[in-house]
């Protein structure tokens, strides 16, 4: 009786994975349609989206300079220099030109893959309500969407700019010459943390849901969970100025404060 048992439960496990894998090959064959769709399209986007920030022109740049002048916070106006990346091997621009194929696929099909997320999810939260699945798409991919905006209009400038004109000797010794590779690192990394960061208020949903955090939780370690915003915002903006840190933490204090919010609503 007791090997029935155990033996029903390993198929209900291996059945859970199972499901869990059609989510996963659907998710990622609509990564692939958009990823090739980029790939083909691919010059102009490198030229017109990816390689925008390295030119003084850039949007981002403007308004920094704007917001500058009316804060008098001289720390926010950068001074771009044009500094042209280079290919060190003969594959860096082929696999790099794949490599962000993908990562704008992902962006790309985030709607789809959100989907596909809330119908593995959606049997544990105990809900017989069906109307939540179009709430929760729209939400999750205007939060990701919009947590990929800032880190591309806002949080990539700023580190690459910092990093770019970063200088450890007084008598330049040192140049710095950046690589393509490390630049489609650095710019691809930016977005999609910065996306999946935004993401905070539906991960807070979903853990309510499934009863494993409470608002009064998140009220009694609100000052730790500020610091630790303070100290995020430190690493993800490596310039030392206070202004551009707080540019940073603050979006990620509120997204903490909706987040409350959203976790007092579910446990009521």
């Amino acid at each position: 009786m007791e090997k029935d048992i155990e033996h029903t439960k390993e198929m209900s496990f291996l059945e859970h994975l199972e499901e869990l894998r059609k989510h996963l090959v659907r998710s990622a064959l609509i990564v692939l349609v958009f990823a090739v769709i980029v790939f083909i399209y691919a010059t102009w986007i490198f030229d017109n989206v990816i390689f925008a920030p390295l030119r003084p022109d850039f949007f981002s740049y403007k308004v920094m300079c704007a917001l500058s002048e009316l804060t008098h916070i001289k720390d926010l106006c950068f001074e771009i220099k044009f500094h042209p990346l280079q290919a060190l091997s003969a594959s860096e621009q082929f696999f790099n030109h794949i490599w962000m194929s993908i990562v704008i696929g992902i962006i790309l099909a985030s709607p789809f893959i959100l989907f596909e997320l809330w119908k593995f999810i959606r049997p544990a939260l105990k809900d017989n309500e069906a109307n939540p699945v179009k709430s929760f798409i729209v939400i999750s991919t205007s939060l990701f969407l919009t947590g990929v905006l800032f880190g591309y209009f806002i949080l990539f400038p700023m580190s690459y700019n910092f990093l770019i004109h970063y200088q450890i000797s007084e008598i330049g010794m040192v140049e710095t010459h950046n690589t393509l590779e490390d630049y489609i690192s650095l710019i691809s990394t930016m977005v999609l943390v910065s996306g999946l960061i935004f993401e905070l208020p539906v991960v807070i949903f979903l853990l309510a849901k499934l009863g494993l955090i409470t608002s009064t939780f998140m009220k009694n370690y609100r000052k730790h969970a500020f610091v630790v915003i303070l100290i995020i915002a430190a690493v993800i903006t490596p310039s030392p100025d206070v202004a551009s840190q707080m540019i940073v933490a603050t979006p990620l204090y509120i997204l903490y404060e909706i987040s409350i919010f959203i976790a007092k609503s579910v446990n009521q």
